[in-house]
Order: C-alpha cells, then structure tokens, then sequence
C-alpha cells in the first residue's frame, strides 16, 4: 500500500485548495441557499475547464484519465470550502455508474458531454420507510413492448430538479430475494410523469423527492443487464461512500484549523483559552480524528484506484469518518461558544455540511454491521 502522491497528485490538491478558496468562498454557499439552480453556473464551467469534471473519464471520452485517488483530492479540497453544486452527483454517482456499466453506445453519448461541463447527472435509489441499501427497492418499471413504464416514489435525490438524466433503480422483477429483479434506468430528468420538489435540508443542498408517474423508458436506457444492477449498486455505494469521506476530511479539516486558531487568539481570563487543558485536550483529539479520518479515507480510496476489493475498507471508511465529522464539528462549537452557532459564522456552516454527510449513503451504524459481515459475525 503506498499512500504518498505522485507529483501530480500533489500539483492538483495544491492547484485545488487555491483555486476553490479563491472562486468559493464561503459566501457563495450562503449565497446558494436562497438559489434556485443551488450553484453558480460560472464555477461549474470553470470546474469543466480545469478537467475535474473529466477527472474519472478516460481520454478515449474526452477525459483526463485520472484514477479514485485523483477524485478523492478534489472532493477534499471541496469539502474544504462546501463547495455547493451537482459535481458529486453527476462525477461520482451518475458518471461512475456509467463508466462501470454503461453500454460502449451509453459511453460515447454521455461520457464527453460529462466531462465537458454539459450534463448533470444523478441517482434516484432511497425510498420511503425505508433503511439506507439496495434491497428495499419498490419502485416498478413494468415493460411495454420497447420501453419501460416507472411509477413510485425516490428521496433524498441530489439535485433531480436540475439534472438532465436521473439513473433511477427500480424493480422489473420481484425475483426470489430482495437483490435479484432491480434495474438501473436512464430516465430524461424532463419527462413526462416526473415531478420534483426540493426539499429543505440540513445542510442546504438541493435534495428532491421525485415522484414518477407512468414515467416512460426507452428499453435502450438500461444501464448495465435487466434485473442485474444489484451489484453495480453496491459498488457505486462503496465508491459514493469513500468519495464522501474525502469530502468530510475536508471539511472537518477546516473546522479543525479554525477553531485552533481561534483557542490562539481568543483571550480569557488574561491568556488565550488554548493554554487551559480541556481545550488543549479538545483539540488533540480533534485532530487525531481528523487525521485518522484521512488515513482511513485514502487507504481505501487507494484501493479502489487499484482495483482491490473494497467493501470492508469502505464501510470501516465511512464508519469512522461518519462517527469523527460529528465528533470534530462538536467540539469546535464547544470551543468557539455561542458566536459559532451566528448566522454571520461560518461553524455552523462545517457543523451542518458534516452532519448531512455522517448519514449520507449509510451511517456508522450501518456500515458497523457491513464490517461485522464481513468479519463473518
């Protein structure tokens, strides 16, 4: 295992972190909560123009060819900033999926349009009453001679309102276990039957519920084999969970800086609260967090760059990092007081990016039990 960067590993966080603390500030995350669209349209062209977009996208599709370790600093360096906007969901959940299981037609299509900055893409898959997995899927696509007609309802689905395709899983057949009977769908985000509303979130992003209604598919959309995407699922879900993981170790690592420096300078009592023991102790474990964080994310996002199996070391990814960002996040609103949880701060901004981000794609409970499978228990 090495998790040293290449040379251009490193040129990329650095060329990252200045270029996103320069277009991103946390002003236009603020700025974005009150945005219909939830991003700012210049970014996203930059992003497109620098090849982040492309980051993933081999260069046969007009991409840069880069691996998960290349995604994985980015995200960071995002997380660093919150940096608002569809790039999680159209790189990671909807180009992934593609990459992976897309047909050699699918690829050629959308792939270049991806990386180009001219497609947003997501991934309908949560479900009312339902635990975060695949196997509760109850969505149905029934066919009808060369398509596909989708009814039911998906939450939680990142940016639908704006994307241009929605890859939505949904049951052709109950099977004879919950895995087998799901497809994976390429459905045209303005068809006919498909209706989004925003939701208000913790963390300010634009999560829809999307309700299809007689939502007709071309038999052409499945993305890998009819009642196959099972597995294609679950491998998506370990990558969108370390990619996740990338984004809180940025995040946390903000919160991190910023609250040591404030214990340096704040003054109380005749001298800086950074030299009483309960917040030196705060901040030493604060930071074994955040650094445990790291190692744990880049560990497994290095094996997946080297295509290793991944299930145990993503969920013990995602375990720890869900369970740290909360951990972190805390304990800087302990120690700025009161003036962190003010709207003119930007805390609570990290506090709430972090919390959002601890359930996203399975909570630490969740892959707790994913870990113990694996351990055989």
């Amino acid at each position: 295992m090495d998790l040293e960067f290449t040379k251009e590993q490193k040129i990329l966080k650095s060329s990252a972190r200045d270029f996103l603390k320069k277009e991103c500030p946390s002003s236009v995350m603020r700025e974005m909560k009150e945005d219909e669209k939830g991003y700012p349209e210049a970014l996203w062209a930059k992003m497109a123009d620098l090849g982040w977009l492309g980051v993933m996208v081999p260069e046969a599709y007009d991409g840069i060819g880069g691996n998960f370790m290349d995604l994985a600093i980015i995200l960071e360096a995002m997380g660093e900033v919150c940096c608002p906007g569809p790039f999680f969901s159209t790189v990671v959940l909807g180009g992934l999926a593609i990459l992976d299981a897309g047909s050699e037609e699918q690829k050629k299509l959308l792939l270049p349009k991806l990386a180009n900055g001219d497609l947003i893409l997501t991934l309908a898959l949560s479900e009312p009453g339902a635990w975060y997995g695949t196997s509760v899927i109850n969505v149905q696509a029934v066919a009808d001679k060369d398509e596909y007609v989708i009814n039911g309802t998906k939450l939680f689905v990142e940016n639908a309102h704006i994307a241009d395709y929605i890859l939505c899983a949904a049951r052709t057949d109950k099977g004879g276990s919950p895995d087998e009977g799901i497809t994976l769908f390429l459905v045209d985000g303005k068809s006919k039957g498909i209706t989004c509303t925003v939701l208000d979130t913790l963390a300010y992003d634009k999560q829809c519920e999307v309700v299809f209604d007689n939502v007709r598919v071309p038999a052409d959309n499945i993305i890998g084999e009819n009642g196959k995407a099972f597995s294609v699922l679950e491998n998506l879900q370990e990558k969108a969970a370390v990619g996740k993981c990338a984004e809180m170790v940025g995040c946390i690592q903000t919160a991190f800086d910023m609250t040591v420096a404030y214990a340096k300078d704040r003054k109380q009592f005749g001298r800086p609260i950074g030299s009483f023991q309960a917040i030196q102790h705060h901040c030493a474990n604060m930071v074994i967090d955040v650094d445990g964080a790291r190692f744990i994310t880049y560990q497994a996002a290095w094996k997946i760059a080297e295509g290793l199996p991944t299930s145990m070391e993503a969920s013990m990814a995602k375990a720890w990092t869900s369970d740290a960002s909360r951990r972190v996040t805390f304990l800087g609103h302990q120690i700025h007081g009161a003036i962190s949880f003010c709207e003119e701060h930007d805390m609570h901004l990290y506090y709430r990016k972090a919390k959002a981000a601890e359930v996203a794609f399975g909570d630490g409970d969740y892959h707790l039990e994913k870990v113990a499978q694996q351990l055989g228990l």
